[in-house]
């Protein structure tokens, strides 16, 4: 964190009267106004303050005297924040001295506070070494393949992990990894940052799935995609049994469409569900980039594959293609928390 001196009264109202609206920063997210969760996403640039080339860009929070510098003319960063209203203060700063300001006004209404304050959490999963990734047979009758690496752009963290996916034939690819084992916590929060690399208009769905082996040895299946081919939030059901299972999806009223997200820039996916002793999973809300769709529905989704006690998390991408395709996806800042 660097300090900066504020701007004195008589400096800010040269900056008002000298410069026109937005002082030369542009904020793309958040929106004025906006009601989000926290951490949210700051995405803004400025190419040039005052006709000058911008050197450095900033922000802060309120009236706090702290601003985070960052080199360059765009920041794309993740910022935590009590929840209520705030203002936050995006600048710039041109290499012959010249200073732009831009505030936009939020509300923080953090998905935070569906979490206990006894739940367990997991950071960091995304840069966990012992990721796999196989082809999914189930999806679109196709093909897939991947490769993954850890980058540190574009990133948050600077441990993003990068999914590279081929696809043929509307073919999907599941990456997967463990991260512990309990058999007893029934309630969870999914919450990631996602980052679909331009073009994106070969993928179908985003999927975003936790695995919870229990104590009777079945795995509780908590899986839910955006279906770029229905535009809803899905979720998974067993509508069979756990012996002999049938795994389906089911639409929501929640609308979602990875064709519409904006790309090369990180998104904000929090998911919220519980489960009961019998492996019925209620699947209660999701917010994307702060804005929450209620799912409200419970459905039996308990599966006997045999595994051993684990939580595990999937990451998959599917195709929306017929014949051969390709698309880069970054996942960051993935935390489980459970309780």
């Amino acid at each position: 964190m660097t300090t900066l001196p504020r701007l004195s009264l008589l400096s800010s109202l040269m900056v008002a009267l000298s410069v026109p609206a937005l002082a030369g920063v542009t904020v793309n997210s958040p929106a004025n106004s906006a009601e989000l969760a926290s951490p949210f996403k700051l995405s803004a640039s400025a190419p040039s303050c005052s006709s000058q080339t911008v050197g450095a860009m900033g922000y802060s929070l309120d009236n706090s005297s702290d601003t985070t510098i960052v080199n360059g003319e765009a920041i794309d960063a993740a910022i935590a924040a009590a929840a209520g209203a705030h203002t936050l203060h995006v600048k710039a700063w041109g290499e012959k001295g010249s200073s732009c300001v831009a505030d936009v006004t939020i509300n923080v209404t953090a998905a935070s506070s569906a979490v206990s304050a006894e739940a367990i959490s997991v950071s960091a999963i995304q840069a966990l070494s012992s990721w796999n990734a196989i082809n999914d047979v189930a999806t679109g009758g196709g093909s897939a393949s991947g490769a993954m690496s850890v980058v540190n752009s574009p990133s948050l963290s600077g441990f993003a992990r990068e999914f590279s996916t081929a696809y043929k034939d509307y073919g999907g690819e599941r990456y997967d990894v463990s991260f512990g084992d309990d058999t007893i916590s029934t309630n969870f929060l999914y919450d990631a940052w996602v980052y679909l690399k331009s073009p994106s208009t070969s993928i179908a769905n985003v999927e975003m799935d936790l695995n919870q082996v229990l104590a009777n040895g079945q795995t509780v299946i908590f899986g839910v995609q955006c279906d770029g081919w229905s535009g809803t939030w899905d979720y998974t059901a067993n509508a069979g049994t756990p012996e002999k299972p049938v795994d389906t999806w089911r639409h929501s009223k929640a609308a979602c469409n990875p064709h519409t997200w904006t790309t090369n820039t990180w998104h904000h996916v929090q998911i919220s569900y519980s489960r009961n002793d019998s492996g019925e999973v209620t699947y209660q809300s999701v917010w994307f980039d702060g804005a929450e769709s209620n799912i409200n529905a419970t459905v039996s989704s308990a599966f006997a594959l045999g595994w051993s006690p684990t939580l595990l998390t999937n990451f998959q991408i599917d195709s929306y293609v017929a014949g051969s395709a390709s698309s880069i996806a970054y996942l960051d800042n993935l935390t489980i928390y459970r309780w």
